[in-house]
């Protein structure tokens, strides 16, 4: 049952696309690829030789006196941040009643890394005074929140690849539930290193192909191999919708329902079952049925049985009329960022009328029975979206977004 209209007003986004959303959108349309050969010293004894790195370092964006007390995650959620809430027009809202919601997969694992290894080699009166803000997982929503002045709330979203979209879910709710007018939510990931990179291969998670880094993720393909990690962050300024009418703002859209669930099953196989059940209870919390969702971006990480399990679970709610896209072919797996650069690039593709095309789609695998758009983007008139997340330990998000 819907309990009320949350407007989205503002974005922003870092991805390996770009270094804000205009140029992140625009980059998925035109089909270019975020991932690049490590040619790094310390990936020589790594099995895994791609990633997807940030077009720009966020630290270059931000004065030097600020950069150097922020993780590189917490860099990006500032920057993010302060682009959405400058898209939206800087609301006008009470700080008790505007809230910040953000999620993580890993936290500020490179500042711990690294201090670690200054600990190690040089000892305590070496390591930074901001190790503790660095490296705590709610770094980016407590520093976002002290951004904006922001005191009805900063939290934060630990569901592995769920993360970004579970933080929208949640300040979904702030709203509905009357306890704030306005939440910047989202997702950040910042953890490209050996040591991560290593950890996701020794799973057998990450394709070990480089022969052509852009073509090595490939969602839905027959020759699939793992997926490609990235980093980045992507933000939405969500606003009660009477408010948001009130002051005159312009909505991208809506962000009509959203379900959160546990498989509660396996901590890292997916689970069509559970993934069905989500995105059923995400039209329901809607007010939507299947026939009203023409657009699908799928989680889609390019590993066999995470493709297959949602392709399935999509099958059986949406049916195959909707078009599916999967924008991790060009962005890489940006972890708990990923969730929310999902959900824009659906918001977007409902306002534009365009839906970018999956990248490296050169033969589906017969076994997805979905439409998914290849080749060029798709042109058509939706009026309803979904978006899935999911993550290791079993966390399923469903997001359902309308024009």
């Amino acid at each position: 049952m819907r309990k009320g209209h949350v407007s989205v007003t503002g974005v922003g986004a870092m991805t390996p696309l770009g270094a804000d959303a205009p140029s992140s959108w625009s980059g998925l349309l035109d089909g270019r690829s975020g991932v690049r050969l490590l040619e790094e010293e310390w990936t020589a004894d790594l099995p895994v030789h791609v990633a997807a790195w940030l077009t720009v370092d966020p630290a270059s964006l931000l004065p030097r006196t600020e950069a150097r007390k922020l993780d590189r995650g917490e860099q990006v959620a500032i920057l993010s941040a302060r682009e959405a809430w400058q898209d939206a027009g800087v609301p006008q809202v009470e700080p008790e009643r505007l809230a910040v919601v953000i999620g993580t997969g890993t936290g500020g694992v490179l500042s711990t890394l690294a201090q670690d290894d200054v600990f190690e080699r040089a000892g305590i009166r070496r390591m930074s005074p901001f190790t503790v803000p660095m490296l705590m997982p709610n770094g980016p929503a407590a520093w976002v929140s002290m951004d904006l002045g922001a005191k009805g709330g900063a939290r934060t979203v630990v569901s592995a690849c769920a993360s970004g979209a579970e933080a929208l879910a949640l300040g979904q709710d702030l709203i509905r539930s009357g306890r704030a007018d306005v939440v910047v939510a989202g997702g950040v990931e910042a953890c490209l290193h050996p040591f991560t990179l290593a950890a996701f291969a020794q799973m057998k998670a990450l394709s070990t192909r480089s022969l052509d880094p852009e073509a090595v993720s490939r969602p839905f393909d027959v020759q699939r191999s793992g997926f490609v990690m990235g980093e980045g962050a992507g933000m939405m300024v969500l606003e009660r919708t009477e408010f948001a009418r009130a002051r005159g703002a312009r909505a991208y859209g809506t962000l009509a329902g959203s379900a959160v669930s546990s498989s509660a099953d396996h901590i890292t196989a997916s689970d069509a079952e559970g993934q069905a059940s989500t995105m059923e209870l995400a039209l329901r919390d809607a007010g939507l049925t299947p026939a009203d969702i023409g657009v699908v971006h799928a989680h889609a990480t390019s590993t066999e049985s995470g493709d297959l399990a949602e392709a399935e679970a999509i099958g059986r709610v949406i049916g195959s009329h909707a078009a599916v896209t999967a924008t991790k072919s060009m962005t890489g797996h940006m972890l708990g960022a990923s969730g929310t650069i999902g959900a824009l690039a659906a918001l977007f593709a409902l306002r534009d009328g365009m839906l970018p095309a999956t990248r490296n789609l050169d033969e589906l695998d017969p076994r997805i029975g979905l439409d998914v758009v290849r080749g060029e983007p798709r042109v058509g008139r939706w009026s309803g979206a979904l978006a899935n997340s999911f993550g290791f330990g079993g966390h399923n998000v469903s997001l359902v977004l309308t024009k």
